[in-house]
């Protein structure tokens, strides 16, 4: 007896959990004519917190022959009183066959339980067509055009017009660019004689035109000195041509041997005293102080310098500017040609979607 108690106390405990649940259908319309659609809603009713599994349809699977299933939709889960929640599914019906349809119960599984809904009817119904009075169907009709709207076509016009203008401008910038005489800077290897071989092809000239011998005494050592003078300021880097003589022996004492000096202040000492004094030499002293020069040259020269010499060109102030036109004439016209070409795309694009 205790045992049938228990079962009977059991019982009684789940009769309100099981009577929390529910489960209903209802369609929209009990009657559609061939093609049209009909919305069954399927509602679950059930304790805040239940799984309920409701059922999957496949687009165009049947629901029962006859009755298609064209898609579901979920509406969500809407809270009610007393920890009770309502979830609910709409199912989206159609039918190609004129007759009475008799939709079974859907199932639901709520918590691992299955709970049914109440049947529901459908009823198809034929497009009736009046076959007695033919003149009243029409056939098919032809494609029709789309208006034309000015409103849609205005912006692919002026940008049309922006494109010509942009090419107008690109061309006469082209024209101006090509008509100008191109700056050529093109940068030049020369090859130079080092110091000791320019002062010793003077002095070879020196030579050559009897210098030496000349009566004209005051003209061979100018030319002998201003020979030394530009090798000195070539060799040394120090403005010699500019200096007295004693400033440039002093100069020099920093970095020849004296004995060198000596020969080289004695040369300048009798080019000055004949320059300035009027001073008279005789040949042998000529002679004696051109190969003094020619000794200073040999063993002070420099032979490891490099003889190839770069030579940019010097442009004139006109000629820089020249050239800064043309780099911004011939940016200009990049732009323009990039912007024809795009604004070219984008119209035929426009046109192409507007036409379809």
């Amino acid at each position: 007896m205790k045992k049938f108690y228990v079962i009977i106390l059991l019982a009684v405990s789940l009769l309100p959990a099981a009577a929390q649940v529910s489960v209903e259908a209802e369609i929209d319309s009990i009657q559609i004519f061939i093609g049209q659609q009909a919305h069954v809603t399927l509602r679950a009713t059930m304790p805040e917190g239940a799984t309920a599994e409701f059922p999957v349809f496949k687009a165009s699977e049947l629901v029962t022959p006859g009755i298609e299933v064209l898609s579901s939709k979920e509406e969500g889960v809407k809270g009610k009183d007393n920890g009770i929640v309502e979830r609910t599914v709409v199912y989206t019906l159609t039918s190609f066959d004129d007759t009475l349809y008799y939709l079974p119960p859907f199932n639901v599984k709520v918590d691992g339980k299955v709970y049914k809904s109440k049947s529901l009817a459908l009823k198809v119904l034929p497009v009736e067509v009046d076959t007695m009075h033919v003149e009243k169907f029409f056939g098919a009709k032809d494609v029709q055009d789309n208006p034309f709207l000015w409103s849609e076509w205005r912006p692919l016009v002026w940008m049309f017009v922006i494109m010509l203008l942009l090419a107008a401008i690109g061309t006469y910038l082209y024209v101006r660019l090509r008509s100008g005489k191109p700056i050529i800077t093109a940068i030049k290897v020369v090859k130079r004689l080092l110091p000791h071989q320019k002062a010793m092809k003077e002095i070879e000239q020196i030579k050559a035109d009897r210098m030496v011998t000349s009566e004209n005494q005051k003209e061979y050592y100018t030319k002998l000195t201003e020979t030394l003078r530009k090798y000195i300021e070539e060799r040394y880097g120090f403005s010699a041509m500019e200096m007295t003589s004693a400033e440039i022996i002093e100069r020099l004492t920093r970095e020849s041997d004296q004995t060198m000096l000596d020969e080289l202040r004695q040369l300048f000492s009798t080019a000055d005293l004949v320059k300035f004094a009027k001073y008279s030499t005789l040949i042998n002293e000529n002679d004696a102080n051109l190969v003094s020069a020619i000794d200073f040259i040999n063993r002070t020269k420099l032979e490891n310098l490099p003889q190839e010499e770069t030579v940019k060109p010097q442009l004139s102030a006109e000629d820089e500017r020249n050239l800064k036109t043309r780099k911004v004439l011939k940016t200009v016209i990049a732009v323009i040609a990039v912007a024809c070409v795009a604004l070219l795309g984008y119209i035929i694009y426009g046109v192409c979607q507007l036409l379809i």
